[in-house]
């Protein structure tokens, strides 16, 4: 007989209760880290786009565009169609926050001009990703529903173990993206050496948020893992 532990018996839902406070915690500091140094001007006075430009010429890229998006912390780099979308704190800003993020997102234009292997390997993820997450919780649930088909619990298990290893390989990308930011700042003379302290403040607690998210969707998968287990 099929059993899905639900309920007081079933003690893998406190797994979800770190992945919930990390996810929380990351999520504050990185929005605290941000209101602090948005309100800090960098000497120079370089706004966010400024330098961006300024970054991708120094480092010979060509053929990329600068674009301002609505919305806070929405800042990313599209290689499909070349563009680097600045944020409306980030774009037109010459605070510290802002000149870090634009630097952050050129670091993904180099890691693509120079083909780093972590972000080929993300990108080609994404695909398989996006299937994965999208037909993982249905799997399960019908398995929940026909007792009989425990099997499509294990496979939807499995399958969001794609998002698992996603998230792990975005750390290396990220991470990388802001070492090369905080290089190119540094090798411009566009801060200060408080000011470029401050950047790689703004930088670390930005990567807290990957790092959250890798550990709340490993924590998940364990709990599926355990209770697919459980329910033989």
């Amino acid at each position: 007989m099929f059993y899905w532990p639900v309920g007081w018996n079933d003690w893998t839902w406190l797994l979800l209760i770190p992945a919930l406070i990390i996810t929380i915690w990351a999520q504050a500091r990185v929005s605290s880290t941000y209101r602090k140094y948005s309100k800090v001007r960098v000497s120079s006075g370089v706004t966010g786009a400024a330098f961006a430009q300024t970054m991708l010429r120094q480092n010979g890229v060509s053929g990329v565009n600068i674009v301002r998006i609505k919305g806070e912390m929405t800042d990313h780099f599209d290689p499909k169609n070349g563009t680097v979308a600045l944020s409306e704190g980030v774009y037109a800003k010459d605070s510290v926050a802002a000149v870090a993020i634009a630097a952050h997102e050129c670091g993904h234009v180099l890691q693509h001009e120079k083909k780093y292997g972590p972000m080929k390997v993300r990108g080609a993820l994404v695909p398989v990703t996006n299937i994965c997450s999208t037909i993982a919780f249905p799997l399960i649930l019908i398995g929940i529903i026909f007792s009989g088909f425990t099997v499509l619990i294990d496979i939807g298990t499995w399958l969001y173990l794609a998002v698992v290893i996603f998230q792990l390989v975005t750390l290396p990308v990220e991470f990388n993206a802001s070492g090369r930011a905080l290089q190119n700042i540094s090798a411009s003379g566009v801060m200060t050496e408080t000011e470029q302290a401050e950047a790689k403040k703004m930088l670390s607690t930005a990567a807290l948020t990957y790092v959250a998210a890798m550990l709340a969707s490993f924590l998940s998968f364990l709990r599926l893992f355990l209770l697919s287990r459980r329910s033989r």
